[in-house]
């Protein structure tokens, strides 16, 4: 019997955690993001209960496990919600980057072509100030979007200011 713990069948802690994503992604378009940040949080929460890679340490059998197509499954929310959360996270007044970095290279560990986690990287290590970092991500979002006018623009600022910190270095010395 359930008691409400952390620990449930698998395909109904998905299903719950598909219910959040979904209710995220309507509150996202509804520009609640603050809103949607609260339930991607909970759908990420849900799959926490989930037998995963740390139960696999112990070498007894496990009836619990996840078939290969609920990994999938899981996987593919986990990187929805960490795009989805990096997006809310962008919209804010005053924007965690570091937090936008850290969700985009939970998504980019998973799934390194992803265009999103890419620019959203990009954008968020143009504004930490690592420009170098700033110009490989968004180089590679140009790889798979070249006519993205977002990741254009954000690619001449990074290169404009790379250029102007390399003048100041010849100034100084």
């Amino acid at each position: 019997m359930d008691t409400g713990g952390m620990r449930g069948d698998p395909g109904q802690l998905i299903h719950r955690s598909l219910d959040f994503k979904s209710q995220g992604a309507q509150c996202y378009k509804d520009k609640k993001y603050r809103e949607a940040i609260g339930k991607y949080h909970r759908a990420l929460l849900e799959l926490k209960g989930l037998p995963g890679e740390r139960d696999s340490a112990a070498d007894s059998p496990q009836p619990d496990r996840l078939t290969e197509e609920q990994r999938r499954a899981v996987e593919g929310i986990e990187v929805d919600c960490y795009n989805s959360l990096a997006a809310c996270l962008l919209q804010a007044e005053l924007v965690n980057y570091e937090r936008v970095k850290e969700y985009c290279l939970k998504v980019l560990k998973k799934e390194g072509e992803n265009f999103k986690a890419l620019y959203r990287s990009g954008v968020a290590f143009y504004h930490l100030g690592d420009y170098d970092k700033a110009l490989f991500y968004l180089k590679e979002a140009k790889s798979r979007q070249p006519t993205d006018t977002n990741v254009i623009r954000y690619i001449q600022l990074a290169e404009m200011k790379l250029s102007r910190s390399s003048q100041r270095e010849k100034e100084l010395s």
